[in-house]
């Protein structure tokens, strides 16, 4: 891992099922995930997705690129917009620099029409601590 390097984009499809499952893991049954009306009700166009699960994308898009979770030393990030069933949503990111020998990643979270779901996001990234024997 170098400055420079950019991990591969994570992208997902929102679906109905995916809001479902992550309600019943997260234990957020908040009818604005799932109840068009009461979505309505609260100002929304339709029901929106759990900003955790988005979080969750970048967090799953971080470990992936670096092949262990536990190398991921932070996350920070801003919830910016909702986002909705159906959207799809990108999680990309870049080394933008190293310190005391972890590396910083730029993250970003954008659905479809490159609206910022989430912004500001940093990951801090410890080196693979695998030896070169594998």
């Amino acid at each position: 891992m170098k400055v420079g390097d950019r991990m591969p984009e994570l992208r997902r499809v929102i679906e109905l099922p995916t809001l479902v499952r992550y309600a019943g893991a997260s234990g957020d049954f908040n009818p604005l995930h799932y109840d068009p009306e009461f979505a309505r009700k609260a100002g929304f166009d339709s029901v929106i997705g759990h900003g955790a699960l988005a979080m969750g994308l970048v967090s799953e898009a971080v470990s992936d690129w670096v092949g262990d979770s536990r190398q991921m030393r932070s996350l920070e990030l801003r919830f910016k917009n909702p986002y909705r069933l159906g959207d799809e949503l990108t999680v990309s990111g870049e080394v933008v620099g190293e310190a005391d020998g972890c590396f910083e990643v730029s993250l970003s979270c954008v659905n479809q029409e490159n609206v910022e779901i989430i912004g500001g996001a940093t990951a801090t990234v410890a080196p693979s601590e695998r030896s070169e024997d594998g």
